[in-house]
């Protein structure tokens, strides 16, 4: 399988599958809620990160609306993701950057993002690909993980499996490669011992680092 077998393979698998919740907000693009969804999935389950953005954003709008309401009310709001008190303390963080260097907006560069305490790459890609539609790819665990056992990478880390898809994937495929990659890695491709049997891409996959599987 190549690259453009294996993605049409994934699409066909998952075509009635819904993509993550921040995969779909690029329909309806605002910067600041693709943010701050994106600060409050980080080790959630997708779908406690959709129950916790609609109820958080049926209170806040905005930077200012952040900063403005009670840190045990906003803990409460973002209770169920996880985390919730290290979460809280960042997003009253980053708000407050917001407001002070950006008038409450988000800048649109990855340096401009990562320098604000609390973002990671992963977090700026995510704004800058589904908030602003650049060309970049948010590599996650599963990102990491699937492009490794496909053999279409070796690396460690998930800035590194980033640096070098940015050089190997073909662009046409940047925009899709998150989402289909987070879906197959969260029903097939699993972190210990996947299901390789049910797999659509397995004739085409190395199974790179698979010493166990179903």
């Amino acid at each position: 399988m190549n690259i453009s077998q294996t993605f049409k393979a994934l699409e066909n698998y998952y075509r009635s599958n819904t993509r993550t919740t921040l995969n779909r907000m690029r329909e309806k693009p605002d910067p600041f809620k693709v943010l701050i969804s994106c600060l409050i999935s980080l080790r959630t389950r997708d779908e406690n990160t959709e129950k916790v953005c609609e109820k958080l954003f049926g209170v806040v709008n905005n930077a200012k609306d952040i900063v403005d309401l009670p840190l045990k009310k906003l803990e409460k709001l973002i209770f169920s993701s996880g985390y919730y008190k290290n979460k809280a303390r960042t997003l009253k963080h980053v708000s407050k950057v917001l407001i002070k260097e950006y008038d409450g907006g988000v800048p649109n560069t990855r340096d401009e993002l990562i320098a604000i305490k609390g973002i990671g790459p992963k977090t700026a890609n995510v704004v800058l690909s589904f908030a602003f539609g650049k060309l970049v790819i948010p590599v996650d665990v599963n990102v990491h993980r699937v492009a490794n056992r496909l053999g279409w990478v070796k690396t460690k880390t998930a800035e590194k499996t980033e640096e070098e898809l940015n050089k190997t994937l073909p662009k046409k495929y940047w925009k899709e490669i998150n989402g289909l990659f987070i879906l197959h890695g969260r029903n097939v491709c699993k972190p210990i011992s996947p299901l390789c049997s049910e797999c659509p891409v397995r004739k085409g996959c190395k199974r790179a680092g698979v010493s166990k599987s179903r």
